[in-house]
């Protein structure tokens, strides 16, 4: 008889994981920061401090030894390996899923996720250094995701400053379109970089120094 595999924790375990411990960083933003690890061409990147860092670099306190392998098997053993698979090229990465009827709250919801998920990506494939030896492709990539992210955190900011106004739900369901595209784009970015990064790292090769200019 063969053995048969553990399963890996669902998306609702690891998110309740993260508010049981009162993680400061938000499931989605988990999700790309150690993807941009997992990438990250330094060779000093270890997933046990990756996981620290989510609490600022410091694990939180846990009230048994049962509680810490609970966390740690999730997102050491379970999130990071799975995530871990989209360095195959025919396994591309897919951003967080958020409600897109077209309300107000779910457009700048959309708008604040999407700019998380792109921090969190470059954060992780810098390894939190203000700049990163990164391959050419990765290094357009980069640029390519600042770009999105100043528009996506743009969009937040405008429905929350306008959030006493009355909704204008045929706009908002026209810019959640323009949005999903942009994501689209984003989730083609952030794989480029990953195969681009995973390849050199392999490889061994130097990368162009790359700055982290729009973090803010």
């Amino acid at each position: 008889m063969g053995q048969s595999k553990v399963k890996p924790p669902t998306e609702r375990a690891i998110r309740d994981l993260l508010d049981q411990h009162a993680c400061p960083v938000p499931y989605h933003e988990v999700r790309t920061r150690l993807l941009g690890n997992i990438a990250c061409p330094d060779p000093a990147v270890q997933p046990m401090a990756v996981i620290a860092s989510l609490w600022g670099g410091a694990l939180p306190e846990f009230d048994s030894v049962d509680d810490a392998n609970a966390l740690l098997g999730a997102l050491v053993m379970g999130l990071w390996n799975e995530l871990a698979d989209h360095q195959d090229p025919k396994k591309p990465f897919r951003a967080t899923r958020v409600p897109l009827e077209p309300t107000s709250l779910n457009l700048g919801n959309l708008g604040m996720v999407r700019a998380q998920e792109v921090e969190g990506f470059v954060e992780g494939l810098f390894n939190g250094a203000e700049e990163a030896g990164l391959p050419e492709r990765a290094h357009e990539a980069v640029t390519h995701l600042g770009g999105i992210r100043v528009i996506m955190a743009g969009v937040a900011d405008l429905i929350e400053r306008t959030k006493d106004e009355p909704e204008d739900r045929g706009q908002i369901k026209e810019t959640i379109k323009h949005l999903r595209v942009m994501t689209e784009i984003m989730e083609t970015e952030i794989h480029a970089a990953v195969l681009a990064c995973t390849r050199v790292r392999a490889q061994g090769l130097p990368g162009l120094t790359t700055p982290w200019g729009t973090r803010h």
